[in-house]
């Protein structure tokens, strides 16, 4: 990436669109190298390094899906039909023989069947003494038989390289006895909070200053999306120390980000401390919030310039950092699952940039999908972050949205397994 004076002029004049600075971002990035061995219980949310395959068939043998009774039978049997009883099969403890033709045995769930066996009958179907066992009701053609490789096959990939782990992988892979992964690394990130009117919370504020909340908001949320934020400063806005902050966080961390000092005011140094100690690729996004942005590089580590106002600051950080730290990892890029929903009200704004509103989400009486914006959009009240399941993709040329409005949205609940 390279810096000119046209660079730092907004480009174009209204700022970047997000999918095309998002195309940019992430044509920018290579995976970072090397890989890892972690136990399975270390792996949730990690990206597996290369394919994981099954050593052997797993289950590893036929097993029963029922409670009942195992037969040796070449046909579906009839009502009235029995058999003598010859023994137990249970987990982990399995009918020692094979069962010869009209024969049968008592069968748990999960439990081996016996060579020989072919169908197992539900025990609602039969009647047992102990000795003997008799059908007295219709069986089915279903022989309620799982296969020994139901799960997977010797030599079946279970997982491909690149993959990011949920609960149900590990879950798998666990049941296919696998107990060590190999690793991408994790993106180590650098966190730079700037401003002269920031103080720690709990702290007593003197005139004109704010408590500090972007640095909580940024590595909660990025924390709960399995990001390491490796070290977060809080700088003034004072040139020499700004300076170096940015080279001793781009020294020791794989991507840098920051929070204010990104716009055009007399005290905003990041975007020419930027320019001076590395490269800036754009300046400005077109949306709201969130125009005030930057990409670049600092000593050749990937920078990304994010708002000051702590609701922009998200905002930006799902659409464009954590699409960059997925590169990073060597991971897809998963953007947030969108879905078409109606206003649950009318919604009054001023055309002119594209918006990210935050709405709630709302299942309307007929089970229609409905999004509910509530209270001040302004993009420094983080409450409009709070208990948001949407952000509704308002298109810039749109102004006051009657209630019933569809449009896309992105959905912020996070997935399950």
């Amino acid at each position: 990436m390279s810096t000119s004076a046209a660079s730092l002029e907004p480009y174009p004049r209204e700022g970047l669109p997000l999918e095309e600075a998002r195309r940019q971002v992430l044509a920018a990035l290579t995976p970072l190298a090397g890989s890892e061995s972690l136990p399975l219980q270390q792996a949730l949310g990690r990206v597996t390094a290369e394919s994981v395959v099954a050593t052997e068939a797993v289950p590893g043998f036929r097993a029963s899906i029922m409670d009942g009774y195992a037969l040796a039978a070449a046909s579906v049997p009839q009502v009235g039909h029995s058999w003598p009883l010859m023994g137990r099969s249970a987990p982990g403890a399995p009918y020692p023989r094979p069962l010869a033709e009209g024969e049968a045995i008592r069968i748990l769930t999960g439990a081996p069947l016996p060579e020989g066996a072919t169908r197992v009958l539900p025990q609602e179907l039969v009647e047992a003494d102990g000795e003997r066992l008799r059908l007295s009701r219709e069986a089915g053609p279903n022989p309620w038989i799982r296969a020994a490789d139901e799960e997977a096959g010797a030599g079946q990939e279970l997982l491909g390289a690149g993959v990011r782990l949920g609960p149900a992988d590990l879950g798998r892979l666990a049941s296919c006895g696998v107990a060590e992964l190999a690793l991408r690394p994790r993106p180590r990130l650098g966190l730079l909070i700037t401003g002269d009117e920031l103080v720690p919370a709990g702290s007593a504020r003197g005139p004109g200053q704010i408590w500090e909340s972007n640095g909580t908001l940024l590595v909660a949320l990025l924390e709960r999306l399995g990001v390491v934020v490796a070290e977060r400063r809080l700088v003034a806005d004072q040139p020499a120390a700004l300076r170096a902050a940015l080279l001793e966080l781009a020294a020791g961390c794989d991507l840098v980000a920051s929070t204010g000092g990104v716009s055009a005011g007399d005290s905003d140094w990041i975007r020419p401390l930027l320019a001076e100690l590395g490269s800036v690729a754009f300046w400005k996004l077109f949306l709201k919030p969130g125009r005030p942005f930057a990409f670049g590089e600092l000593l050749g580590t990937p920078f990304f310039g994010l708002p000051g106002n702590p609701v922009a600051a998200a905002i930006t950080a799902l659409q464009l950092l954590v699409p960059a730290l997925q590169r990073l990892e060597g991971a897809p890029v998963e953007p947030l699952p969108r879905l078409k929903v109606r206003l649950a009200a009318e919604l009054r704004r001023g055309a002119g940039r594209p918006e990210l509103a935050r709405a709630r989400l709302q299942v309307g009486a007929e089970g229609e999908l409905l999004a509910l914006v509530d209270g001040s959009q302004a993009s420094s009240r983080i409450g409009s972050l709070q208990r948001a399941d949407l952000l509704l993709e308002i298109p810039a040329e749109l102004g006051t949205l009657a209630a019933g409005t569809e449009l896309w949205a992105q959905l912020l609940r996070l997935p399950i397994f």
